[in-house]
């Protein structure tokens, strides 16, 4: 069944994590699985254009940028000009709260092209789903992908979930959220076209994050809304 992963990073994430990927791996990872497309983030956005260029319709952008930093629009307006399809904030990263008024010009930048902005959530104090609900309320006309639908503490997901349903704004991707039963749950209450597969590699493995959307017990149709359908309109690749 083809996908398309939501979320993936390339180049080297050291402390903690020590991973790696570059895109020639990728793309050797996304055809073992029937990855048409991936939509991955860089610190070093250049980086993510050479791989863009490089792979041309396999893998796409998402400009990753800082609000705290004074380039950071100019940065978005640079970057979509070049392709890219999205934007990609890291509060957790970057030391900010989701809900800070600093991140609003650049959901107002997501409105302004179109595109939607892709938020990390899930780590206490800056990434928690109730102030991403908090941000998409200010911002109802901008489509916001809650990147790990709350992550690994139940209490956030169920957020995550509660967030989704409320804001219909809010989509939901499932990379890193260890619970399977909550995918269907997403595709049944949040809506069907709301819910997306990714992989975040190269933190997780594909066949990881596979399993949980193939065990979660949405049908045939729900697979491929979630495995390819959902991304594919979301993003508009």
């Amino acid at each position: 069944m083809k996908k398309i992963d939501a979320h993936a990073h390339l180049g080297y994430i050291g402390g903690w994590a020590n991973v790696k990927m570059d895109a020639d791996e990728l793309i050797s990872l996304m055809d073992t699985y029937e990855i048409e497309t991936t939509m991955i983030c860089v610190l070093d956005n250049e980086e993510a254009y050479k791989a863009m260029q490089k792979y041309p319709g396999r893998i796409e952008g998402c400009v990753y940028v800082n609000p705290l930093e004074p380039n950071c629009l100019d940065l978005i307006d640079k970057y979509i000009k070049l392709g890219f399809k999205a934007i990609k904030l890291q509060p957790l990263r970057h030391a900010y709260c989701a809900d800070s008024e600093i991140v609003d010009p650049v959901l107002d930048k997501g409105e302004e092209y179109g595109i939607p902005v892709c938020i990390h959530s899930g780590h206490p104090p800056y990434s928690l789903p109730w102030q991403i609900g908090l941000l998409a309320q200010r911002h109802p006309n901008c489509k916001v992908l809650m990147i790990h639908m709350g992550h690994g503490h139940g209490v956030y997901i169920d957020a995550a979930l509660k967030m989704a349903r409320r804001y219909p704004n809010i989509y939901l991707e499932m990379s890193g959220m260890p619970m399977h039963t909550k995918i269907k749950e997403a595709y049944d209450t949040v809506g069907h076209n709301r819910i997306m597969f990714g992989t975040d590699t190269p933190f997780h493995h594909p066949t990881v994050e596979m399993q949980k959307v193939l065990m979660c017990g949405v049908d045939e149709q729900g697979l491929e809304d979630i495995f390819y359908n959902n991304a594919k309109e979301f993003f508009d690749v």
